[in-house]
């Protein structure tokens, strides 16, 4: 069925300008009823009422009679002011306890602004708090004594385009060509694989594995960043889970150069194991290297990223 009387094309909803306002205040005194006003700015007729009660003062005449009469500046005054009041309310004031948890953590412990807020909403710590994107917009707006330069992931984030080169090198079955079950974390035993350098001379590096659905993490440390020594390393396993090892084991992702950041849940572990293992560390002893692991293990635990807040560790030294 067809309308010939619609009135779509006028439905802008749009808020009236200065100039409007003007034309307004020029057509009223012309002795413009409201349905004509409205026709003459393609506005509804109900809008120019709104507008002409939003407007009109009284004024008063040398005799001091008064009289009521539009003013498109008084009009403007009260829409800004109206408009200053929309919109969400800053709850730095609701949830002080919140801010003030959250600023100790993100300053002296480094945890991170969605860590923060994950951690305090899954154990019900306050009765107010704040997402990660108004906790981010407070760090923006200097509105909390933390600073981006206090955020390591956010002051390194890369926010320039990615280009994908071709390899000149293909090594091994492109990762786009991973089955798509294993991209949808449906499964246990899909494994993605990388190392962590301590120092750049030669020397003991980090082999970690991270399980997609799990997010379980295996890390072991090798005598230096070969093919042997990771072969060597991957056999360990297998000699420890024997028969088991194809089950838990399905498949092992690596990088492929411009494939790196394709391995997401891996990437995201390991930046979190630079925090305690910065680049240029030299990872030496036995000891240092407990020590280091057992802290990433207990502040990956405690405070999570995102998905999950329990991260389960297997370490071989």
């Amino acid at each position: 069925m067809a309308y010939s009387n619609h009135n779509t094309k006028k439905r802008h909803f749009k808020h009236l300008t200065p100039y409007e306002r003007g034309q307004i205040q020029v057509l009223q005194k012309e002795g413009k009823t409201l349905q004509e006003i409205a026709d003459l700015l393609d506005r509804h007729k109900s809008t120019i009422s709104r507008e002409l009660k939003r407007g009109t003062v009284i004024q008063r005449r040398s005799d001091l009679s008064e009289y009521m009469t539009y003013f498109p500046e008084t009009g403007q005054a009260r829409y800004e002011a109206n408009r200053s009041h929309c919109g969400a309310k800053y709850k730095l004031v609701q949830a002080s306890d919140f801010i003030r948890f959250a600023v100790e953590k993100i300053q002296k412990e480094h945890w991170s602004p969605d860590a923060v807020c994950g951690f305090a909403k899954a154990n019900q710590l306050f009765g107010v708090v704040v997402c990660t994107k108004t906790l981010y917009n407070y760090i923006d707006l200097g509105a909390l004594p933390v600073k981006n330069i206090d955020l390591p992931l956010k002051v390194t984030r890369n926010t320039k385009k990615k280009r994908n080169r071709v390899n000149k090198k293909i090594l091994g079955e492109s990762i786009e060509q991973r089955p798509s079950h294993i991209n949808e974390r449906t499964e246990f035993g899909h494994w993605e694989i990388d190392t962590v350098l301590g120092s750049r001379q030669k020397g003991a590096v980090l082999l970690t594995l991270t399980e997609r659905m799990t997010r379980k993490e295996v890390i072991m440390k090798i005598d230096q960043k070969t093919t042997t020594a990771i072969h060597h390393a991957i056999q360990q396993l297998r000699n420890q889970y024997k028969t088991a090892f194809s089950s838990i084991f399905k498949t092992i992702t690596s990088d492929n150069g411009s494939e790196f950041s394709e391995r997401g849940s891996n990437e995201c572990h390991n930046g979190l194991i630079r925090r305690f293992i910065p680049k240029g560390k030299f990872l030496a002893t036995r000891h240092q290297m407990i020590y280091f692991l057992k802290n990433c293990k207990m502040w990956l635990n405690l405070t999570g990223f995102g998905i999950l807040y329990f991260v389960a560790f297997i370490i071989a030294i």
